[in-house]
Protein backbone atom coordinates (compact mmCIF):
# COMPACT_ATOMS: atom_id res chain seq x y z
CA UNK A 1 0.00 0.00 0.00
CA UNK A 2 1.20 3.58 -0.90
CA UNK A 3 -0.36 6.52 0.51
CA UNK A 4 -3.94 4.33 0.55
CA UNK A 5 -3.34 3.15 -3.22
CA UNK A 6 -2.09 -0.44 -3.73
CA UNK A 7 1.21 -0.73 -6.01
CA UNK A 8 2.53 -3.41 -8.31
CA UNK A 9 5.92 -3.72 -8.88
CA UNK A 10 6.79 -3.68 -12.36
CA UNK A 11 10.56 -4.50 -12.78
CA UNK A 12 11.99 -1.98 -10.62
CA UNK A 13 9.19 0.47 -10.70
CA UNK A 14 6.29 1.12 -8.96
CA UNK A 15 2.95 1.47 -10.81
CA UNK A 16 -0.74 2.11 -9.42
CA UNK A 17 -3.55 -0.22 -10.44
CA UNK A 18 -3.95 2.26 -13.21
CA UNK A 19 -0.35 2.06 -14.50
CA UNK A 20 0.44 5.43 -13.19
CA UNK A 21 4.58 5.63 -11.13
CA UNK A 22 3.81 7.53 -7.99
CA UNK A 23 6.92 11.02 -8.55
CA UNK A 24 7.37 13.95 -7.35
CA UNK A 25 7.87 17.68 -8.63
CA UNK A 26 9.54 20.53 -7.18
CA UNK A 27 8.93 24.49 -7.84
CA UNK A 28 11.85 26.02 -6.23
CA UNK A 29 11.55 29.83 -5.05
CA UNK A 30 14.46 32.18 -4.60
CA UNK A 31 13.81 35.60 -2.56
CA UNK A 32 12.11 36.77 -5.57
CA UNK A 33 9.52 34.19 -5.88
CA UNK A 34 11.21 33.63 -9.47
CA UNK A 35 11.37 29.57 -10.01
CA UNK A 36 14.26 26.98 -11.16
CA UNK A 37 14.09 26.52 -14.31
CA UNK A 38 16.27 23.86 -15.64
CA UNK A 39 17.51 22.54 -18.86
CA UNK A 40 17.29 19.24 -19.86
CA UNK A 41 20.34 17.84 -20.61
CA UNK A 42 21.16 17.56 -24.32
CA UNK A 43 17.70 18.55 -25.45
CA UNK A 44 15.96 22.03 -26.18
CA UNK A 45 13.51 21.31 -23.60
CA UNK A 46 13.30 23.01 -19.82
CA UNK A 47 11.19 21.80 -17.00
CA UNK A 48 11.08 21.42 -13.08
CA UNK A 49 12.77 19.08 -11.13
CA UNK A 50 10.80 15.86 -10.66
CA UNK A 51 11.46 12.07 -9.79
CA UNK A 52 9.62 8.83 -9.08
CA UNK A 53 8.92 7.58 -5.51
CA UNK A 54 11.18 4.79 -4.71
CA UNK A 55 9.83 1.95 -2.57
CA UNK A 56 9.90 2.55 0.99
CA UNK A 57 10.00 6.21 0.88
CA UNK A 58 7.12 8.46 1.50
CA UNK A 59 6.65 11.83 -1.07
CA UNK A 60 8.52 14.30 1.30
CA UNK A 61 11.30 11.47 1.29
CA UNK A 62 11.38 11.40 -2.09
CA UNK A 63 11.37 14.92 -2.73
CA UNK A 64 14.40 15.81 -0.54
CA UNK A 65 16.45 13.27 -2.52
CA UNK A 66 15.43 14.19 -6.08
CA UNK A 67 16.13 17.66 -5.02
CA UNK A 68 19.55 17.03 -4.12
CA UNK A 69 20.66 14.76 -7.27
CA UNK A 70 19.35 16.87 -9.57
CA UNK A 71 20.29 20.56 -8.03
CA UNK A 72 22.52 19.30 -5.65
CA UNK A 73 20.56 21.12 -2.66
CA UNK A 74 20.33 19.80 0.94
CA UNK A 75 17.22 20.50 3.44
CA UNK A 76 19.18 22.87 4.79
CA UNK A 77 19.03 24.88 1.90
CA UNK A 78 15.36 24.93 1.64
CA UNK A 79 12.02 25.04 3.39
CA UNK A 80 8.84 23.79 2.67
CA UNK A 81 5.97 26.13 1.88
CA UNK A 82 3.26 24.11 0.01
CA UNK A 83 2.42 20.95 -1.56
CA UNK A 84 -0.24 19.93 -3.62
CA UNK A 85 -3.10 18.12 -2.04
CA UNK A 86 -3.48 15.29 -4.02
CA UNK A 87 -1.57 13.64 -6.74
CA UNK A 88 -1.73 15.22 -10.39
CA UNK A 89 -1.69 12.88 -13.52
CA UNK A 90 -0.28 12.96 -16.98
CA UNK A 91 -0.06 10.48 -19.33
CA UNK A 92 3.23 9.82 -21.62
CA UNK A 93 2.88 9.06 -25.21
CA UNK A 94 4.15 5.28 -26.24
CA UNK A 95 6.56 7.07 -28.46
CA UNK A 96 8.46 8.46 -25.12
CA UNK A 97 8.13 4.96 -23.19
CA UNK A 98 9.98 2.32 -23.71
CA UNK A 99 9.43 -0.45 -25.18
CA UNK A 100 9.48 -3.60 -22.79
CA UNK A 101 7.27 -1.06 -20.52
CA UNK A 102 4.83 -0.30 -23.39
CA UNK A 103 1.41 -1.91 -21.89
CA UNK A 104 2.61 -2.08 -18.34
CA UNK A 105 3.22 2.12 -17.63
CA UNK A 106 0.51 4.49 -18.48
CA UNK A 107 2.73 8.16 -17.12
CA UNK A 108 3.42 9.50 -13.36
CA UNK A 109 1.13 10.80 -10.65
CA UNK A 110 2.63 13.27 -8.89
CA UNK A 111 2.89 15.36 -5.73
CA UNK A 112 4.25 18.73 -6.12
CA UNK A 113 6.26 20.85 -3.86
CA UNK A 114 6.64 24.44 -3.38
CA UNK A 115 10.13 25.23 -1.81
CA UNK A 116 11.88 28.16 -1.18
CA UNK A 117 15.59 28.51 -0.77
CA UNK A 118 17.02 30.20 2.53
CA UNK A 119 20.89 30.35 1.66
CA UNK A 120 22.49 31.91 -1.57
CA UNK A 121 22.15 30.27 -5.23
CA UNK A 122 25.67 29.23 -5.29
CA UNK A 123 24.94 25.98 -3.18
CA UNK A 124 23.25 25.02 -6.65
CA UNK A 125 24.76 21.69 -8.14
CA UNK A 126 23.76 20.34 -11.65
CA UNK A 127 26.86 17.79 -11.29
CA UNK A 128 26.37 16.77 -7.59
CA UNK A 129 25.46 13.07 -9.15
CA UNK A 130 27.44 11.26 -12.01
CA UNK A 131 24.18 11.02 -14.09
CA UNK A 132 23.15 15.35 -14.08
CA UNK A 133 19.29 16.02 -15.04
CA UNK A 134 20.18 19.48 -16.43
CA UNK A 135 23.02 20.91 -18.00
CA UNK A 136 21.90 24.92 -17.61
CA UNK A 137 19.39 26.64 -15.17
CA UNK A 138 17.81 29.97 -14.81
CA UNK A 139 15.45 31.47 -12.39
CA UNK A 140 12.64 32.29 -14.41
CA UNK A 141 9.15 34.33 -13.79
CA UNK A 142 6.54 32.06 -11.53
CA UNK A 143 4.66 31.81 -14.23
CA UNK A 144 7.04 29.52 -16.49
CA UNK A 145 6.73 29.45 -20.45
CA UNK A 146 4.96 26.27 -21.12
CA UNK A 147 5.71 26.12 -24.83
CA UNK A 148 8.94 25.23 -23.93
CA UNK A 149 7.91 21.95 -21.50
CA UNK A 150 7.36 18.84 -23.47
CA UNK A 151 3.38 19.15 -24.56
CA UNK A 152 2.16 15.98 -22.39
CA UNK A 153 3.21 17.59 -19.03
CA UNK A 154 2.37 21.22 -19.67
CA UNK A 155 -1.60 20.67 -18.36
CA UNK A 156 0.22 18.98 -15.20
CA UNK A 157 2.19 22.23 -14.72
CA UNK A 158 -0.66 24.77 -15.16
CA UNK A 159 -2.68 22.83 -12.35
CA UNK A 160 0.48 22.93 -10.22
CA UNK A 161 1.45 26.20 -10.63
CA UNK A 162 -2.24 27.40 -10.05
CA UNK A 163 -2.91 25.74 -6.85
CA UNK A 164 0.74 27.00 -5.14
CA UNK A 165 0.33 29.92 -6.36
CA UNK A 166 -1.80 30.96 -3.49
CA UNK A 167 0.81 30.02 -1.11
CA UNK A 168 3.29 32.44 -2.64
CA UNK A 169 5.52 34.36 0.14
CA UNK A 170 5.39 38.10 0.12
CA UNK A 171 8.11 39.70 -1.11
CA UNK A 172 9.85 42.37 -0.09
CA UNK A 173 11.16 44.29 -2.74
CA UNK A 174 13.05 46.66 -0.26
CA UNK A 175 16.34 44.50 -1.59
CA UNK A 176 16.46 41.93 0.82
CA UNK A 177 17.75 39.02 -0.04
CA UNK A 178 18.59 35.62 1.97
CA UNK A 179 18.84 35.53 5.76
CA UNK A 180 22.33 34.46 5.75
CA UNK A 181 23.48 37.25 3.04
CA UNK A 182 24.42 40.52 3.25
CA UNK A 183 21.70 43.18 1.60
CA UNK A 184 23.34 43.63 -2.09
CA UNK A 185 24.83 47.31 -2.78
CA UNK A 186 23.51 48.77 -5.96
CA UNK A 187 26.65 48.13 -8.20
CA UNK A 188 27.08 44.63 -6.86
CA UNK A 189 26.63 42.07 -9.86
CA UNK A 190 24.58 39.08 -9.54
CA UNK A 191 26.92 35.86 -9.81
CA UNK A 192 25.67 34.96 -13.17
CA UNK A 193 25.63 37.10 -16.30
CA UNK A 194 22.78 39.89 -16.54
CA UNK A 195 20.25 39.54 -19.25
CA UNK A 196 21.94 39.39 -22.78
CA UNK A 197 25.49 39.41 -22.30
CA UNK A 198 27.78 38.08 -23.91
CA UNK A 199 30.54 35.87 -22.28
CA UNK A 200 33.68 34.34 -23.92
CA UNK A 201 35.88 32.10 -22.11
CA UNK A 202 38.94 29.73 -23.30
CA UNK A 203 38.50 26.00 -23.08
CA UNK A 204 42.00 23.72 -23.03
CA UNK A 205 42.22 20.47 -24.48
CA UNK A 206 45.34 18.59 -23.92
CA UNK A 207 47.83 20.91 -25.59
CA UNK A 208 45.50 22.43 -28.11
CA UNK A 209 43.65 26.16 -26.70
CA UNK A 210 40.05 26.83 -28.13
CA UNK A 211 37.87 30.25 -27.35
CA UNK A 212 34.30 29.98 -27.47
CA UNK A 213 31.44 32.74 -27.48
CA UNK A 214 28.12 32.50 -26.31
CA UNK A 215 24.69 34.20 -24.98
CA UNK A 216 23.33 33.20 -21.55
CA UNK A 217 19.76 33.57 -20.85
CA UNK A 218 19.26 35.94 -18.04
CA UNK A 219 20.21 33.94 -14.70
CA UNK A 220 21.92 31.33 -17.00
CA UNK A 221 24.60 29.34 -16.21
CA UNK A 222 27.22 26.74 -18.16
CA UNK A 223 28.99 24.09 -17.52
CA UNK A 224 32.51 24.16 -19.60
CA UNK A 225 32.31 20.23 -18.87
CA UNK A 226 30.24 18.20 -21.13
CA UNK A 227 31.53 14.64 -19.74
CA UNK A 228 30.78 12.94 -23.37
CA UNK A 229 30.79 9.15 -21.38
CA UNK A 230 27.76 10.14 -19.48
CA UNK A 231 24.26 7.69 -20.05
CA UNK A 232 21.30 9.25 -22.16
CA UNK A 233 18.80 11.37 -19.86
CA UNK A 234 16.40 8.93 -18.14
CA UNK A 235 13.56 8.29 -20.57
CA UNK A 236 10.19 8.11 -19.22
CA UNK A 237 8.72 5.43 -16.77
CA UNK A 238 12.74 4.54 -15.77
Amino acid sequence: MHNGHSLKIWGLIMLDREGFRPNVGIILLNQKNQVFWGKRIRTHSWQFPQGGIDRGESPEQAMFRELHEEVGLLPEHVRIVARTRDWLRYEVPDRFIRRDARGHYKGQKQIWYLLQMVEPDWNINLRATSHPEFDAWRWNDFWVPLDVVVEFKRGVYEMALTELSRFLPRYDNRGRTYRSAPRPRQNDQESAPPQGQDMSMTLQFGLMQTQIHMELPPGGSFDPDPQNSLDNPKAEGQ
